[in-house]
């Protein structure tokens, strides 16, 4: 095996991504505090092609030194937008045909690998805050809660985790294997 060059990688350019179709999914971030982690799910969005980013409450938007320092760029790529309230997010995207779906440990919440995702669906998922996570009332409103399983002794992964693990998943389940 040999490494590949960034080159060899065929990624698209700018232009080209912006045309590209993306998979029917928004990224909410509720009140994300780390701008590394805003950056890495910008990185991440980028990567499995999806739709849009909200930015709500305290979470910063670009542009932003250590944002871009982990986006790489991303935030030219990936649409965007800052709203003040994540719950006028949640009802306007139902509003629009979303499913929306908290991303929370949550007593009847559906494990990543059992909620099966619809083609013909649109979606958003919600990550929360990286020590309150989602808020109640958001989750509340959500029409699905998915937790991801965890077998060691931590609480909760890192919200930059979680968006790789999640979005990955739902790519996964939109385009790749189903």
């Amino acid at each position: 095996m040999r490494k590949l060059k960034n080159n060899e990688l065929n990624r698209l350019e700018v232009s080209e991504f912006k045309e590209t179709e993306k998979i029917p999914l928004i990224v909410i971030l509720d009140n994300i505090r780390s701008l590394n982690n805003i950056g890495s799910v910008f990185r991440t969005s980028d990567a499995f092609v999806v739709e849009k980013i909200f930015l709500c409450g305290i979470t910063a938007t670009p542009p932003s030194k250590d944002i871009h320092k982990t986006a790489l760029g991303a935030t030219d790529t990936v649409n965007w937008e800052y709203a003040e309230n994540t719950l006028d997010v949640v009802i306007k995207l139902q509003k629009s045909g979303y499913k929306v779906v908290s991303i929370e440990q949550a007593d009847n919440a559906t494990m990543l690998h059992n909620f099966e995702v619809l083609k013909n669906q649109k979606y958003a998922i919600i990550m929360g805050n990286e020590v309150k996570g989602v808020q109640q009332e958001v989750v509340t409103a959500s029409d699905y809660c998915i937790e991801i399983p965890q077998f060691g002794t931590k609480h909760s992964l890192n919200i930059s985790v979680t968006t790789g693990i999640v979005l990955w998943n739902f790519l996964d389940k939109l385009k790749l294997n189903h």
